[in-house]
């Protein structure tokens, strides 16, 4: 089965060949069906302001400021499905600040969130 890729700055998703041989897009698909469907969570004019907060940042391109909120969004998840392991392994169906803490000492790639929270 040949695969043909789209060129790097397209904009078009690259496909890879995934196991079992079908093709699988590289970057996620956001629903487009139906009315008022958004490719975003994250409030993107929320996202740019603190973008814009940064002093040695002069100008930012919408384009930017999406992936950023892409970024933060995958993040976000990352780490609440983390917390959550952590209170399911203490029997419980809710969040709670110290699980959200033992999810940051768990877990090498939250190493710089350690002494944020308090």
């Amino acid at each position: 089965m040949e695969m043909v890729a789209a060129p790097a700055g397209s904009g078009a998703p690259r496909e890879e060949e995934g196991p079992g041989g079908e093709a699988a897009a590289a970057l996620p698909q956001a629903p487009t069906s139906g009315p008022g469907a958004r490719l975003s969570r994250l409030p993107l004019a929320r996202v740019k302001a603190l973008v814009k907060a940064d002093p040695d940042v002069m100008l930012a391109e919408q384009e930017a400021i999406f992936i950023l909120e892409q970024a933060a969004e995958l993040f976000v998840e990352t780490i609440a499905r983390d917390a959550y392991c952590c209170a399911q392994q203490g029997k419980r169906k809710t969040l709670q600040r110290r699980d959200l803490d033992d999810a940051i000492e768990a877990v090498d790639e939250f190493a710089f969130l350690e002494g944020t929270l308090d």
